[in-house]
């Protein structure tokens, strides 16, 4: 478990470990660029911008779904499979919006989006879970969950500069050409396991220490068994908590560039300095990991705790010190530093410590679902809170926003019980016995 990996096995795991980073970080290609370009497509075909938060809610809502189903899928047939063909279907989705000039055909395809977008999150946990072991899961899956923030740095930065050179439909088309080498990565590099490229296991038995949830660890699980594990309340409670980190953030990445630019920026500008909450948070993702590994000994629920409590600190300086653009750009830096780090824990580390190597892909697409509610919510009500007075709109939504950071607190203190006491539960019945 804990001995030097052969020659074979390192070069396989650092191949899984970049195809995924860049394969997840390629998601959002097909995925960010609606809400970089939001402000522009309302403006060329005649929408409020209002109305531009029904076409994201259908993806969100398809995406939820698609956590779900992706949960069950991934499991049976593998993280291989979900990944190749939810991206591919992605990019076709993405010509769709480059050449559409309909409201209803941006809803309908956003939905499609959104059902395979949901491979991606699941697909990529359950592609590395098997390659990692138990001591090194948090540093190495600390950086590598930063693949989103580099996927979202990467559409600002690419995205933003085509938006304003060159217009919306060319934002779409550059991003998703991007993509097609990412898919091709995906497919010469990725494999579920290292038995998959022809090497012993890395993960040699499923260990029983710090799993909170007893469930099988066979390749392939019946119904019942993946039930079992669905039906966990500690999952629940996760996704819970997971919900309240979505809301945030996807509040941030949905909203914040079209804020900026109605508060005085024009949209390049906007989406260039949103991006700051994106690198404060990619900090915040790799810091959380290093402390989960040298701090805080694998104790997940606790960082995460702490970090919640940073950022409610956080959005009250916003709504106190962020009358100006650039400032509140900054504080909103302080706040993905520390929402971040448990977005990333919670649907990553986490997701496999519950419940073992073989049911991370289970466990990060239930999280996951659970969460992406979330986003759901958000864009539907800050969608409304902006309709009409949008400079009213904008100062509820810090008050909404710094509430529910205080509620995933609130759930962190729930979530650090609910693992005590299945840990007890557990020691309980190893000393009894069957």
């Amino acid at each position: 478990m804990g001995g030097t990996l052969t020659r074979d096995q390192a070069m396989w795991r650092w191949r899984i470990l970049i195809s995924t980073y860049i394969g997840y970080a390629g998601y959002y290609l097909t995925r960010k660029v609606f809400t970089i370009a939001k402000t522009s497509i309302a403006e060329d075909l005649g929408w409020e911008l209002a109305d531009t938060a029904y076409i994201w809610g259908a993806f969100l809502i398809a995406y939820m779904i698609g956590q779900f189903v992706n949960s069950f899928v991934g499991r049976k047939w593998g993280p291989r499979v979900i990944l190749l063909w939810g991206l591919g279907i992605s990019m076709a989705c993405n010509v769709v919006f480059g050449v559409s000039n309909s409201f209803y055909s941006f809803v309908v395809f956003m939905f499609v989006n959104g059902l395979v977008q949901a491979t991606g999150w699941p697909g990529c946990v359950g592609g590395v879970s098997q390659w990692l072991r138990a001591h090194e899961r948090g540093m190495f899956m600390g950086v590598w969950s930063t693949s989103y923030l580099v996927g979202n740095i990467m559409v600002k930065g690419v995205g933003g500069w085509l938006l304003g050179a060159y217009g919306w439909r060319w934002s779409f088309a550059g991003c998703t050409m991007l993509t097609i080498a990412v898919w091709w990565l995906l497919y010469w590099w990725q494999r579920d396991k290292p038995e998959d490229a022809g090497l012993p296991p890395i993960v040699e038995k499923p260990s029983e220490d710090g799993r909170a949830i007893r469930a099988a660890q066979e390749d392939t699980v019946t119904t019942r068994q993946y039930l079992e594990i669905a039906l966990n309340p500690l999952v629940w409670v996760m996704g819970g908590s997971y919900f309240c980190i979505k809301f945030l953030r996807y509040a941030l990445d949905s909203w914040l560039p079209a804020f900026l630019n109605i508060q005085g920026m024009d949209v390049a500008r906007a989406s260039y300095y949103s991006s700051i909450f994106d690198y404060a948070g990619l900090a915040g993702a790799v810091a959380a990991g290093w402390l989960l590994d040298k701090c805080f000994r694998g104790n997940w629920a606790v960082l995460c705790l702490l970090m919640g409590i940073g950022g409610v600190t956080g959005y009250l300086a916003v709504i106190n010190l962020g009358a100006n653009p650039v400032t509140l750009v900054l504080c909103y830096g302080i706040i993905g530093f520390m929402i971040y780090g448990p977005d990333t824990l919670l649907c990553g580390a986490a997701s496999i410590a519950v419940a073992g190597e073989k049911n991370g892909v289970a466990v990060a697409g239930l999280v996951n679902g659970i969460g992406s509610l979330g986003p759901v919510v958000q864009e539907l009500v800050i969608g409304e809170m902006v309709r009409g007075d949008v400079q009213a709109g904008i100062e509820m939504t810090n008050r909404l926003t710094l509430a529910i950071s205080v509620l995933f607190t609130v759930l962190m203190l729930v979530v650090v019980w609910r693992l005590h006491a299945a840990h007890r539960s557990n020691a309980r019945l190893d000393a009894n016995g069957p």
